[in-house]
């Protein structure tokens, strides 16, 4: 049995944030707090601002004013965070597991082999197969195996569940609570439900 990551007490703070891209500020004074074993679900439609916020507070985005803080999370023991977006990262001519070491590689080895990984998600038997072969839903279980192989204890989901199945949707919900489970915090931008008992939803209005 696979010996999970356990992370320490940790809180992710957000105060006064305002964020946008280009002239379009998108959110403004936005007050969060997200203690570790629970999850935000941020809810709303098409251009109101989820992947934009997601961008902002995975680092990719400047914030336009506020502030974003990680507590007890020591960066010497590797980044704090997943950012899994709308494309799967997924090449031609890489097989499934070729592809899975080299985000390990990249990213940092855990407890968890990538074997391990893709049976997880649902991929075992396609381990050898070219990764471009695979479906737009086996795609993105690959895409999710990377957070398993390499633990960081902030996850942000950008649509974790597109292309997939009621089947796959119950997955995505099980591994964030195994994370939450291990002390870890998820914010997921998604318009599908998600049964997860540990989440709190935020609901960003639509663009003015």
């Amino acid at each position: 049995m696979t010996q999970r990551q356990v992370f320490p007490q940790l809180r992710l703070n957000v105060h006064g944030l305002s964020c946008g891209r280009g002239d379009a500020v998108l959110l403004e004074g936005l007050d969060l707090a997200l203690d570790g074993g629970h999850a935000l679900l941020l809810r709303g439609p098409n251009g109101s601002g989820k992947s934009t916020l997601l961008l902002t507070l995975a680092g990719l985005l400047r914030p336009l004013e506020g502030t974003i803080t990680f507590e007890g999370h020591d960066e010497e023991n590797g980044p704090a965070l997943h950012y899994c977006g709308h494309r799967n990262a997924v090449r031609a001519r890489l097989g499934v597991l070729e592809t899975l070491n080299f985000w390990r590689a990249l990213n940092g080895a855990g407890t968890m082999e990538p074997e391990a990984a893709l049976e997880r998600v649902g991929l075992g038997r396609a381990a050898l197969l070219d990764a471009a072969y695979l479906s737009a839903g086996q795609q993105r279980r690959l895409a999710l195996a990377r957070l398993l192989v390499s633990p960081r204890p902030l996850w942000l989901l950008d649509e974790p569940t597109a292309a997939l199945d009621s089947e796959g949707h119950a997955l995505v919900a099980a591994l964030v609570i195994e994370h939450l489970a291990s002390g870890g915090l998820a914010i997921i931008a998604t318009h599908d439900p998600l049964d997860i008992a540990a989440a709190e939803t935020l609901t960003l209005g639509g663009p003015a």
